[in-house]
């Protein structure tokens, strides 16, 4: 009995010390939260953590990221369909932590706002692809993310 708690204490060490250990890959941000509470951003690297303390609750990537926009969109009285990609990236992983997560839907939310006011019926693609970017980044540069580019087409 005595001689298995010896065999034991080994391997349980080494699953804490193995659950202790963080790597985080270059071009990520990972929020560290400790007793469900922000905590910290673990940046690229290899961090110590506190395993059944802290838990890693959102994996942020800095690299650009694509957005498939689909929509029906009502200006004046014509109903358009309005399609394409929205290119954006996070840079400020700080501000962007706690809306990461809905961080797709702001972006569409902005675009249809943007739409039905400003760029329904305008024939010039690239100047409303224009308008509709910085309408975005109006709203999206206070939350720490940034539309590069937008690629939408009008049906």
């Amino acid at each position: 009995m005595f001689t298995s708690a010896f065999i034991l204490m080994p391997i349980v060490l080494a699953a804490v010390a193995a659950l202790s250990i963080r790597r985080i890959p270059e071009g990520q941000v990972h929020s560290l939260y400790r007793l469900g509470k922000p905590a910290r951003l673990l940046g690229a690297g290899t961090h110590f953590v506190l395993p059944l303390i802290d838990r890693v609750v959102h994996k942020i990537q800095l690299g650009g990221q694509t957005l498939k926009f689909t929509d029906h969109v009502e200006a004046d009285t014509a109903v358009r369909d309005v399609e394409g990609t929205i290119y954006w990236q996070v840079l400020e992983p700080e501000r962007a932590d706690c809306v990461i997560d809905q961080a797709d839907e702001l972006i569409r939310e902005r675009l249809r706002d943007a739409l039905r006011t400003d760029a329904a019926n305008d024939a010039d693609f690239r100047a409303m692809n224009a308008r509709l970017k910085l309408a975005a980044n109006a709203f999206l540069r206070e939350r720490g993310m940034l539309v590069t580019r937008v690629d939408l087409s009008i049906a």
